[in-house]
């Protein structure tokens, strides 16, 4: 699959490799949420908001990409 640019250069665009970066990216940043929540204020548990919501859009961008794909059309 490839996609235009803004110069009219084609770019590929691979799907699997841009959710492998997305979760990747989850699984990093979860964790230093979570300390430095846990360095700051403890009163309120504010990553409990932010650590679901992520996971659910980790979720459907996993689904859009491995199960609900359009299949290639030449």
């Amino acid at each position: 699959m490839s996609q235009q640019t803004e110069w009219g250069a084609s770019a590929s665009v691979n799907p699997q490799k841009g959710f492998k970066i997305h979760l990747l990216v989850f699984f990093l940043a979860t964790p230093a949420i979570w300390i430095v929540w846990y360095l700051t204020d403890r009163t309120y548990p504010w990553p409990l908001w932010s650590t679901p919501t992520w996971a659910i859009g980790v979720l459907f961008h996993y689904l859009g990409v491995f199960v609900f794909r359009k299949s290639k059309k030449n």
